[in-house]
C-alpha cells in the first residue's frame, strides 16, 4: 500500500480532536555539513566530539534555507550542496512504538536511530513510513550523501545527452532539476529534509490514512473516502457528511471505515473564468459526537476535445470548451522548497487577477504541496501537472522502474480529492530533445511515457487525461508524429514569437493548436525590484545579466529576445537607447513585452482560431532582475502580467489587424449568463479628436464568441489599419469599447495603433490625485485630455492594481494601490508615465 504525502491525512480543524492526527516534527533539528563520505555512521560523528558548525534547521525545509536563516547563504554564489554531505539530527522523548513519517528527503539519504540504520532512499519524491520503538531518549540521524558516487557510476549508455541540466548523468537519480541548469536558476541545489517529518500512531484514534475522491453519476456527486486507523478501533457508528446529506460508513474491519456518499444535484466546480468553483465540506461524524474535518471537494467533470481530424488540443470542463490560459509555475521558494500557504496564495491571487485559468507545473520543477492543489481548487485554477521527468533519455532498469512506480502511485493517490488537477504530462521535452537530434519515433520512445505512467494514471486519475509529453502530438497522427514539436497538431512548445524571433503574424501561420509553452521574454520588473539589487538596476551595469536567462549553448539571452521586438515594433536603436537613455530604455522595454503579450493572446483567443489555450514561460522570478516570470521575485506583477490581465478576461472584446480587411473586433463571453452591451468604436487623429465613431446594442450570448468587421460597425469605408495610404494617415488609433447596456460600466477595451512608434511625445493634459478611501487604502483617480500609451505608476512604496494600460481621452481610471509593505505608514508619493507623454506627473498626499 502507497504511503501519503503531506495532506493524505486529514489536517486538524477546530472541531477536529487532534488525537487523530499525526505530530509534526518540526522543532529542534540541527544540522550541519561535512566533507562527502567523511563520516559513514553517526558513531562516526560522535566520535569526533562537539564538532562545529551545527545550525538550527528548519523542517520542513533545506540544507539552503538552514544557511539563510544562519545568515550564511549567498544566493548568487551558493555552494554545490547536493556534492557535500548533511546530517540532522533530533532528540526524540517518547516512549513506545511510533511510526515515524517522512514524506520527502532530497535526494540520496540514510535514516539512523541512534546507531542503527533504518533506512536508505534514493529518491526525493518517494514518503516512507518506519516503526520506531522509542526508549524516551534516542536521537534520530538523517544523513544526505553527496551525489558524486550516484553521478558517477556507469549505468545503460544514453541515446542522447541534453544541454539542460549538467551533468547529463542526473537522468540516473530521482531529484529535481531546479539549481541544476545554467541559464535557467540559481544554482542552488535541494538536500535535506523538503517535505514535512512526522510521528504517527501516539494516540488510540491515531489517523493512519485518508482517501478521498469524488466523481459524478449524472448530475449527483459522489464522494468515495476509505479511511484507516493506525490502531484497531472499536466499532461505533460514523457518518460521512457534506451539506445536507450523509451516509453511514461500513467497517471493512477493526481499523477500516469505508463508503460512499451521494450528493444529489451538487453544483459543479468551475474554473473561475467560467463559473464558480463550487467546494463542498465534508465531515467524518461519530457517535460520541466527534467530527473530523476531511477538508472540501468538488465535482466535475474533464476530458479534452482532440477535435474532428483528432489533431486538436481543447479542455472541455463539465460539457463546455474552455480557452485555458496561464503559466508555468516555478515555486514559491526556491531555497526551501517548501513555502507557506500565504507565500503561494499570493501567486494564486495574481494568476486569478490576470484572467488566468491554468497553471501548469513542468517537469523540471517537483510535484508541489497538497496546499498548491487545495488553492487551485479554491481559485478555481486548472492545474496541468507534468510528472518529474526532463529531456533526458532515462533508465529502464527494474529498480528505476520500481521507483518511478512507487513515485507515481503516491502522488496520484495523495491527489485524488483535487478537482483542479486537469492534465498529466509524462514529462518535458524528453520527446522533443530525441526528435531534434534526428531520432526517428521509434529509436526514442521510452516505455515509460508511452506505457508505465499511463497505466497508474488511468488507474488512479481516470478522470483526468493524460499527455504522453511536452510537446507531443496526438497517438496515431501519421503527418506530425515524427515532429512532437509541431505547432499545428497536439500541445506544442510555441516560440515562434518570442525566442526565434519571428515576426507577429507568424502567431497566426503557425497554425497552433495549444501552446503549454509560450512566450518566454527577459520580462523587466519596475523601478523598485530592480533597485533592491545592488549593481543591476540599469542594463548596462555588471550584475544585470546575472538574472537575464539563456538556454545552454545558444549565443543569445532573453534580453536580446525583448530587444528584437523592441526594435521592430517600436523602431528604436535598443543599444544606443540603452546608454544614451536607459530610463526611456527600460520604459519601453516593459511596454514592448506587454504588446506582444496582448497581440498574441488576441490572436489566439479571438473567434475562429484554431487555438485553445496558452501558458506563458512563465508565472514568476527564481530572484530578483529581468527573469522569464511576470510575477518578480519581490511578488510584484510586471508589465507583462498588466498587458495579459488586459486580454485574458472571461469578458473581453479584442482586436485583430486583417491588412486590406481591416480590423475585426472579437467579442468573448466565457460566462453562463448572457449580456446585454453597448459596442463603441472610435479612430482619433493626435489622440483626441474623432474621425471616426459609430456604436451599437449588441447581446453576447453565454459561452460564446462573435466577430464584427469595424468597417461593417462603421458603415463604411475606413483605412483602420492604413493599409491601403491614399494620402496621408488620417488617424493614429482606434479605441473599442465594451460596456454593460444598463450600468454603464465598461466591461473590456482594445486599441490599435497602425503606427506602433512611440518617437512622438505631447502634453497629454494628464491630470492625477490622490484620494484616500477609507483609514489604509488609496486609489489614484488619473485622466487625459489626448489618448496615453502605455501609462504606468512608479511609487516606492505601492504597486498599482491597474498599471501598464492605454488611457482613452475624457476617461477617468480610478485605480487603487497596494502597499508594498504590510502596515506601511508611508502615504502614496510617485508619479504617473506614459511613454508619447513630454513629462511625467508627480503626485503625493502627505
Amino acid at each position: 500500500m502507497s504511503v501519503p504525502s503531506p495532506g493524505a491525512s486529514a489536517s486538524p480543524s477546530a472541531s477536529s480532536p487532534s488525537a487523530y492526527f499525526p505530530r509534526l516534527l518540526s522543532e529542534g533539528w540541527e544540522c550541519l555539513t561535512t566533507r562527502a563520505g567523511a563520516y559513514a555512521t553517526p558513531a562516526a560523528l560522535r566520535a569526533e566530539g562537539q564538532l562545529a558548525g551545527w545550525l538550527a534547521a528548519p523542517v520542513p525545509g533545506t540544507i539552503a534555507s538552514a544557511w539563510r536563516e544562519a545568515g550564511k547563504l549567498n544566493l548568487e554564489t551558493p555552494p554545490a550542496f547536493a556534492f557535500d554531505d548533511h546530517w540532522y539530527r533530533l532528540v526524540l522523548c517518547e516512549k513506545g512504538l511510533r511510526r515515524l513519517r517522512m514524506h520527502g528527503l532530497a535526494t540520496l539519504s540514510e535514516v539512523w536511530l541512534d546507531d542503527t540504520k533504518l533506512l536508505d532512499s534514493d529518491s526525493m519524491f518517494v514518503a516512507h513510513d518506519l516503526d520506531l520503538h522509542l526508549d524516551g531518549h534516542a536521537t534520530l540521524y538523517l544523513c544526505f550523501r553527496s551525489l558524486s558516487a550516484a553521478l558517477g557510476a556507469k549505468r545503460t549508455r544514453a541515446r542522447w545527452r541534453p544541454r539542460l541540466a549538467q551533468p547529463a548523468t542526473l537522468r540516473n537519480v530521482r531529484t529535481t532539476l531546479l539549481g541544476h541548469m545554467p541559464g535557467w536558476c540559481p544554482p542552488i541545489q535541494a538536500v535535506g529534509p523538503w517535505r514535512p517529518v512526522e510521528l504517527v500512531g501516539e494516540s488510540p484514534t491515531s489517523i493512519d490514512r485518508v482517501d478521498l475522491h469524488s466523481s459524478l453519476d449524472n448530475n449527483d456527486g459522489l464522494i468515495h473516502l476509505t479511511l484507516t486507523f493506525v490502531h484497531p478501533q472499536p466499532e461505533q457508528t460514523a457518518r460521512l457528511v457534506c451539506n445536507d446529506a450523509s451516509t453511514t460508513l461500513q467497517w471493512r474491519d477493526t481499523q477500516t471505515l469505508a463508503g460512499t456518499l451521494r450528493v444529489v444535484d451538487a453544483p459543479r466546480w468551475w474554473p473561475h473564468t467560467h463559473g464558480e468553483p463550487a467546494l463542498h465540506r465534508v465531515a467524518l461524524e461519530f457517535a460520541n459526537n466527534e467530527v473530523i474535518e476531511l477538508g472540501r471537494i468538488g465535482f466535475r467533470e474533464l476530458r479534452v476535445d482532440r477535435g474532428p481530424l483528432g489533431d486538436g488540443f481543447q479542455l472541455v470542463v463539465n460539457g463546455v470548451p474552455v480557452f485555458a490560459r496561464g503559466a508555468c509555475w516555478t515555486h514559491a521558494d526556491l531555497v526551501s522548497l517548501s513555502g507557506s500557504r500565504e507565500q503561494a496564495q499570493t501567486f494564486f491571487q495574481l494568476a486569478r487577477d490576470a484572467g488566468m485559468n491554468l497553471l501548469r507545473v513542468g517537469g523540471t520543477m517537483l510535484y508541489e504541496s497538497d496546499a498548491f492543489y487545495g488553492l487551485a481548487d479554491e481559485y478555481g485554477l486548472l492545474i496541468w501537472q507534468d510528472f518529474a521527468f526532463a529531456n533526458f533519455d532515462y533508465p529502464t532498469d527494474a529498480a528505476f522502474t520500481a521507483s518511478v512506480q512507487r513515485e507515481a502511485e503516491q502522488f496520484l493517490s495523495r491527489t485524488r480529492r483535487f478537482a483542479s488537477l486537469a492534465v498529466l504530462c509524462g514529462g518535458s521535452e524528453a520527446d522533443q530533445q530525441g526528435a531534434m537530434l534526428g531520432l526517428p519515433p521509434e529509436l526514442r520512445a521510452q516505455t515509460l511515457f508511452t506505457q508505465q505512467l499511463p497505466s497508474i494514471v488511468a488507474a488512479l486519475r481516470p478522470d483526468v487525461p493524460y499527455v504522453m509529453n511536452s510537446p507531443s502530438v496526438p497517438a496515431g497522427d501519421a503527418g506530425a508524429t515524427a515532429w512532437p514539436f509541431a505547432t499545428r497538431a497536439g500541445v506544442t512548445h510555441y516560440y515562434g514569437v518570442g525566442a526565434y524571433q519571428r515576426p507577429l503574424d507568424d502567431a497566426r501561420r503557425a497554425n497552433v493548436r495549444f501552446a503549454s509553452e509560450c512566450l518566454a521574454f527577459a520580462n523587466v520588473p519596475d523601478d523598485v525590484a530592480l533597485n533592491a539589487v545592488p549593481l543591476a538596476s540599469k542594463p548596462h551595469e555588471p550584475r544585470w545579466k546575472a538574472a537575464v536567462p539563456r538556454d545552454p549553448g545558444a549565443g543569445w539571452d532573453f534580453d536580446d529576445v525583448r530587444e528584437y521586438y523592441l526594435r521592430t515594433l517600436y523602431q528604436v536603436d535598443p543599444a544606443r537607447l540603452r546608454y544614451e537613455d536607459p530610463e526611456r530604455y527600460l520604459d519601453l522595454s516593459r511596454a514592448v513585452v506587454a504588446e506582444v503579450m496582448t497581440e498574441v493572446f488576441s490572436e489566439w483567443r479571438r473567434h475562429g482560431s484554431s487555438c485553445a489555450g496558452g501558458i506563458v514561460w512563465q508565472l514568476q522570478d527564481l530572484r530578483p532582475g529581468a527573469g522569464w516570470g511576470v510575477i518578480d521575485a519581490l511578488g510584484a506583477p510586471k508589465s507583462a502580467w498588466h498587458g495579459l490581465a488586459q486580454v485574458l478576461r472571461p469578458i473581453a472584446a479584442l482586436i485583430t489587424d486583417e491588412g486590406l480587411d481591416g480590423l475585426d473586433v472579437h467579442l468573448i463571453n466565457e460566462t453562463a449568463v448572457p449580456i446585454d452591451a453597448r459596442l463603441e468604436l472610435a479612430s482619433l487623429r493626435d489622440g483626441a479628436t474623432k474621425v471616426a465613431s459609430a456604436s451599437k446594442d449588441i447581446t453576447l450570448a453565454a459561452r460564446s464568441t462573435a466577430r464584427i468587421q469595424a468597417s461593417d460597425l462603421l458603415g463604411q469605408f475606413f483605412d483602420f489599419t492604413y493599409a491601403y495610404r491614399f494620402g496621408p494617415r488620417a488617424h493614429d488609433a482606434t479605441v473599442i469599447t465594451l460596456r454593460d447596456k444598463i450600468s454603464g460600466n465598461v466591461l473590456s477595451e482594445a486599441f490599435h495603433f497602425p503606427d506602433r512608434a512611440c518617437t512622438q511625445r505631447h502634453d497629454l493634459g494628464l491630470e492625477v490625485r490622490v484620494e484616500q478611501t477609507s483609514k489604509e487604502n488609496w486609489e489614484l483617480v488619473v485622466n487625459a485630455k489626448r489618448l496615453a500609451r502605455w501609462v504606468h505608476i512608479v511609487d516606492p512604496h505601492y504597486r498599482a492594481t491597474l498599471d501598464w494600460f492605454h488611457l482613452s481621452p475624457g476617461r477617468e481610471r480610478r485605480i487603487p494601490l497596494i502597499a508594498r509593505q504590510r502596515n506601511t505608514s508611508h502615504p502614496p508619493e510617485g508619479e504617473v508615465r506614459a511613454l508619447n507623454a513630454t513629462f511625467s506627473i508627480h503626485y503625493s498626499r502627505n
